[in-house]
């Protein structure tokens, strides 16, 4: 059984439900004409990294700020994007041709994984926790800051 709530697909399974955004990936790519894109299967290039000042200032952010948003909430089932976006929204301020160009490289890999999503595990058990963390130690070019996440599950 499947139902769409809020823009997720909600479909319960005998091993537990699964949660998806495909409907809304697939609606978004029609309303920003991006559906014509060709795919990739990696979200981002290798060894690349976005600075403040990389190309030229895009002439309307409004436009690059609407299209990070629409991904900001793709977040929520999506994991898997959730460090690009994050990283894409630090530039809302004063997108380059860079920026504009990364936030187009994440539509090209929702395109291909439109149907991915999280699957929950039912189970009795409860004494299980596991904890994940990770940092890249001044990783951003501009700020030499520290990028640090973490989830438990």
């Amino acid at each position: 059984m499947s139902t769409i709530f809020l823009g997720f697909r909600y479909c319960v399974l005998p091993l537990g439900f699964f949660l998806s955004q495909h409907k809304y990936v697939t609606g978004l790519l029609h309303k920003l004409y991006l559906y014509t894109l060709k795919l990739v299967c990696t979200l981002h290039v290798s060894r690349t990294t976005l600075s403040l000042t990389n190309g030229e200032l895009l002439a309307d952010p409004s436009k690059y700020s609407s299209m990070v948003g629409a991904l900001q909430y793709l977040t929520m089932a999506r994991l898997d994007i959730a460090y690009d976006i994050q990283v894409v929204s630090q530039f809302m301020h004063a997108p380059y041709t860079s920026h504009l160009i990364a936030v187009k490289r994440i539509f090209r890999y929702l395109q291909g994984t439109a149907e991915h999503g999280l699957f929950f595990k039912s189970s009795s058990r409860l004494d299980r926790v596991v904890a994940v963390c990770d940092a890249d130690w001044v990783g951003g070019p501009d700020s030499c800051r520290t990028t640090t996440g973490f989830a438990i599950f």
